[in-house]
């Protein structure tokens, strides 16, 4: 196999941390354990594997399984082989799993047994593991691919967006996008080999795979893997030293900050703390760094399409910006812009642009939403946001989730961390619902923690705000409708609660 592109490919950069520590353990998951040389043989032959089943070089593969070794192996082994590898969360089914499995064109599913039969019919499929003929079986009796390596600028992964406001659309990644994400992500998250990351959001969802397991895989870090973030076993991996780094969304955080054991479990071994894929509301990381001062906090941001880290806030930068989403990393640039596309002063709210090569080349089978969101260079977001003097971002609102009420725009987010002051909101979610007299009336959808009612929450807010920017009303609900990367679907809460 020739090495030209070992650096520049996404399969390379495990290649060079097996060159480099052939021993050191690679990944753990559940029994069984992997060195670098033994996951980059794995991965070799995994890839031999799946060209025998008849795909060629540029197919689509989905991944339909939940996280394990094999699933990892299986997205390097795509890589390795020159397939283009295709994440579907597994907790879809129906006409939304059938739409992406049919949209990218996948000629092969990778799945886990008890998920197959959720597939749309006539889908061929490959089990990831758990029966035999399973693709990890396979590894055993296949000889490594020796063939050519890919190439820099190959499509190496269609990453869907989440469809919060619109149906998913596959981001077209090379191994040269994910690979620049890999090194912005390691300079930015100061991630390092000595380092014991703990991996337990699915691996279908780029945050997990992109942001932390492939570089920590390229520092040559040793990474656990485990099947979902369980709070118990969480805390005993932390308890026990195994564990000193952790990656969730604020979901998570909030729900392992809510747990009764909370304050009394031994925590201090965990160093690095990491959130994103949604906003954090402020009260809760407050509450997080009152009770573990010594943890690192570091807020990640970004989107699929550009891999997805766009933006870092580093520990020693929370303080007095809590609510910022923190600076660029390594290789993007980006600026604030108006409706025309101009760039605006600091501290003026506009749209995010961002150029980088860690972008995506498009969205796959769509041309005109590809042209609609690439403009003279620069990718348009969708992420309202301020730019102060020293180059720290803080995100407003999402463009489509800023509320019109009465005339006056009224960011969302402002309004759900003045109800998070309150100890009788879990969580909260504030939409605007068409209303005759306001155009839209802001409304706060709210998880209860313990017996508080709508007149006294919609009091605290109206102590918070300015007038106009309290809720006009509050729905309680048992649970708020999230994607996989544990963002609020807030359409489908507009769906819901209009005409209600």
């Amino acid at each position: 196999m020739t090495s030209g592109q070992t650096s520049t490919t996404v399969d390379g950069v495990l290649r060079r941390s097996a060159r480099r520590t052939p021993a050191r353990v690679a990944v753990e998951y559940r029994d069984r354990t992997w060195t670098y040389e033994e996951l980059d043989d794995a991965v070799s032959r995994g890839a031999a594997a799946l060209l025998a089943q008849g795909v060629e070089k540029g197919d689509r593969v989905g991944a339909y399984g939940h996280n394990s070794d094999a699933y990892l192996i299986a997205f390097l082994a795509c890589a390795r082989a020159g397939l283009v590898h295709v994440p579907l969360n597994h907790n879809l089914t129906g006409d939304d799993l059938a739409y992406l499995v049919t949209q990218s064109g996948s000629t092969l599913v990778l799945t886990d047994p008890a998920l197959a039969d959720r597939l749309p019919a006539g889908t061929r499929t490959l089990p990831l593991r758990d029966t035999d003929g399973s693709l990890l079986d396979l590894l055993a009796t296949t000889a490594p691919y020796d063939g050519e390596e890919g190439q820099a600028e190959d499509l190496v992964q269609l990453l869907y967006t989440s469809g919060t406001t619109a149906l998913p659309k596959g981001a077209m990644m090379s191994h040269r996008a994910l690979v620049h994400e890999y090194l912005s992500a390691i300079a930015a998250l100061d991630l390092s080999a000595g380092d014991r990351p703990v991996h337990s959001l699915p691996l279908y969802h780029s945050a997990q795979m992109h942001v932390f397991l492939l570089p920590y895989l390229a520092v040559g870090a040793t990474n656990l893997v485990l099947d979902a973030p369980d709070g118990d076993r969480l805390f005993e991996l932390i308890e026990a030293g195994r564990a000193d780094s952790l990656f969730a969304p604020p979901t998570v955080w909030i729900a392992l900050a809510n747990r009764p054991d909370f304050p009394d479990r031994d925590l201090g071994g965990l160093r690095k703390a990491y959130y994103g894929a949604s906003v954090m509301p402020v009260p809760v990381l407050e509450r997080l760094k009152e009770r573990l001062p010594k943890l690192k906090f570091y807020n990640c941001f970004g989107q699929s399409e550009i891999g997805p880290l766009a933006m870092v806030l580093a520990p020693d930068e929370h303080r007095g910006r809590m609510d910022s989403c923190g600076r660029t990393v390594l290789f993007v640039d980006a600026k604030v812009v108006d409706e025309s596309g101009e760039e605006v002063e600091d501290g003026t709210a506009g749209e995010i642009v961002y150029r980088s090569p860690q972008l995506c080349d498009g969205y796959w089978e769509k041309p005109e939403e590809t042209a609609d969101a690439f403009r003279d260079g620069w990718f348009r977001s969708g992420d309202l946001a301020v730019r102060d003097a020293h180059g720290f971002y803080t995100i407003v609102d999402r463009v489509k989730d800023v509320i019109n009420t009465g005339g006056v725009l009224v960011a969302s987010r402002q309004v759900e961390d003045a109800l998070y002051t309150h100890e009788g909101v879990a969580e909260a979610a504030v939409i605007g619902l068409p209303d005759e007299k306001w155009i839209e009336a802001i409304t706060a959808v709210v998880v209860p923690r313990g017996d508080v009612t709508e007149a006294e929450l919609l009091d605290h807010a109206r102590e918070k705000l300015d007038h106009f920017k309290a809720p006009k009303r509050i729905v309680f609900v048992d649970i708020l409708p999230r994607n996989a990367s544990g963002k609020i679907l807030k359409r489908e809460l507009r769906d819901r609660f209009t005409g209600a």
